[in-house]
């Protein structure tokens, strides 16, 4: 599975030309091993994983799409690769690489040009943006233990719990249940707190006529999943029952167009045109999803911009929201496998307005 990545990469290249991968999510993607230094160097015919003493005994025995060296002098041995390969032109992460050590690469690096270009960033994205079978099933695992925390977690909400403390208590049952960690910072947001669409849970106690929003996920062999759901405690008001019934059937709308070939802005556009038309234009701030994989933002998104048309084995999240500020905010998301006829929904947790 992993050395078709590294083949598919490669075909990218013409024989005087490789690719430097630095960044840990791209280095993961290509080796199937986690660490936090090192490079992989990929050639049309060849392919080098360096990694440091900390991880150079583990990664003998995991890595197999790469020929594993221990590194020691990072400038020096990508020189001896340039020179071993004959390489004239190197591509590398301009998306992920500083100014300064661009610079330093093209003064360093020995007979070689250090192109400036996103060739390599665009090469992987597209890569990545395809998931294949045994990656959908990480995803998917992922999202059964966000789903089940999320049941877990609807007997625990109650008037004077604090947000860090559902937080806390969701996290513990996520890793609890198998996942290796978070997808990222949960967010746990209520009452006028919850029209914050990436707040930080807190130290408010919920009340009584609350909105509680909660945007988590859970890792499945470094797949991420990414959920959100608002329930409401006690009582609602008959506005707060419109923007969450508005959201869902923004959700609803974004479904309708989503299938393959259909671009992205255009599964955006559906939620947007829907939301602003009940009156909440304004209200609605930020992309409708993204795709998910060994990182929580991939590429493509749902957005006002995004052209790219959508293709089987693509998986993003489908998240509108209403938020009006200092009041209240609910938002909904779904991540959704694009599949040859249409999609599959892969959150399976309760979308009715729930009221505990």
């Amino acid at each position: 599975m992993i050395t078709n990545r590294i083949k598919n990469l490669q075909k990218r290249l013409s024989n005087a030309q490789a690719a430097l991968i630095l960044s840990d999510a791209n280095r993961f993607y290509l080796t199937g091993f986690h660490s936090s230094a090192g490079f992989v160097f990929v050639t049309a015919d060849g392919a080098d994983f360096y990694t440091d003493f900390r991880y150079y005994e583990m990664a003998k025995k995991a890595v197999r799409s790469c020929k594993v060296t221990l590194l020691t002098n990072t400038i020096g041995q990508i020189n001896e690769l340039i020179a071993k390969y004959g390489v004239t032109e190197l591509f590398i992460e301009t998306n992920s690489v500083s100014v300064s050590d661009f610079n330093l690469y093209k003064s360093r690096f020995d007979n070689v040009s250090v192109a400036d270009t996103d060739f390599l960033d665009k090469a992987l994205c597209e890569l990545r943006s395809v998931k294949n079978k045994t990656e959908i099933e990480y995803i998917k695992s992922a999202q059964k233990l966000t789903d089940d925390t999320f049941s877990y977690i609807l007997d625990k909400i109650s008037v004077g719990r604090t947000e860090k403390e559902i937080m806390l208590d969701m996290e513990f049952y996520l890793r609890r249940l198998g996942s290796e960690g978070v997808s990222f910072d949960f967010i746990v947001v209520s009452g006028k707190n919850s029209s914050l669409p990436h707040g930080v849970p807190t130290d408010k106690k919920i009340e009584k006529g609350d909105f509680v929003t909660m945007d988590f996920g859970a890792v499945v062999n470094g797949y991420r999943s990414d959920m959100t759901r608002t329930v409401a405690v006690g009582e609602v008001t008959a506005e707060m029952k419109k923007v969450y019934e508005t959201v869902l059937a923004a959700q609803n709308a974004a479904f309708d167009v989503i299938a393959p070939n259909a671009v992205c802005r255009d599964v955006d556009r559906a939620a947007r045109d829907l939301i602003n038309g009940a009156g909440y234009e304004g209200c609605f701030g930020h992309g409708l999803g993204h795709s998910v994989g060994i990182e929580i933002h991939e590429n493509p998104s749902f957005n006002t911009r995004c052209e790219t048309k959508l293709a089987e084995g693509m998986i993003l999240t489908v998240e509108p929201g209403i938020y009006l500020e200092n009041r209240f905010g609910a938002r909904i998301e779904d991540m959704v496998l694009i599949t040859e006829n249409g999609f599959e929904n892969l959150t399976k947790s309760d979308k009715n307005l729930i009221i505990l």
